[in-house]
């Protein structure tokens, strides 16, 4: 009985492989030019690239701005980070990884604007500021940021959230969950 179990999902396995191919072979075209036409890849539009730039643009500032809302922000304005608050050292590192999560964020996002003309002229004076917080994750993580550094991230998110509303692509806070933090 044992030996007719595999012999099954062999059975099975084949038996929809060939169901695949068929229905593959099917949904090919008739223009008699066989997998020559379909291997080549067709291009997209530039008004596609140009509103998946957007997209893109948004979705990452979206994220970089709620992580750094949610877990710089807010807890330092709560006094988690001073010395004797409870939930001192988890806040810590919370905040170091979602200073390093909002820098790769902004990185994608300055990187997505450059494939739109408007997005572009609008976010690339902020690179310089987007760059300045290279360092902040660490420092945050060690307890050694200060008002100046949370200031710091607060005003790249609302340069880089002004930026894309003047660009047509109003950026919104999305909290990321901590497990998107730790990469």
């Amino acid at each position: 009985m044992p030996s007719s179990v595999p012999l099954r999902r062999l059975f099975v396995a084949l038996l929809l492989s060939c169901t695949v191919m068929v229905s593959a072979t099917a949904c090919g075209n008739d223009s008699g030019t066989g997998a020559s036409a379909s291997a080549s890849p067709s291009g997209t539009a530039s008004a596609e690239r140009q509103k998946l730039a957007k997209t893109r643009f948004v979705a990452n500032a979206g994220l970089a701005a709620g992580a750094t809302y949610q877990w710089i922000v807010k807890p330092y304005r709560a006094g988690k980070f001073k010395k004797g608050a409870d939930g001192r050292t988890f806040a810590l590192v919370k905040a170091g990884l979602a200073g390093g999560f909002a820098y790769n964020r902004l990185k994608a996002a300055a990187e997505n604007a450059k494939g739109d003309p408007l997005l572009s002229k609008a976010v690339a004076p902020l690179t310089a500021g987007i760059e300045s917080l290279k360092g902040l994750g660490t420092k945050l993580r060690n307890g050694q940021a200060g008002a100046g550094d949370v200031g710091a991230f607060e005003d790249v998110i609302t340069n880089i959230k002004d930026a894309g509303k003047s660009a047509g692509a109003e950026v919104k806070d999305q909290v990321p969950s901590t497990s998107q933090l730790g990469g």
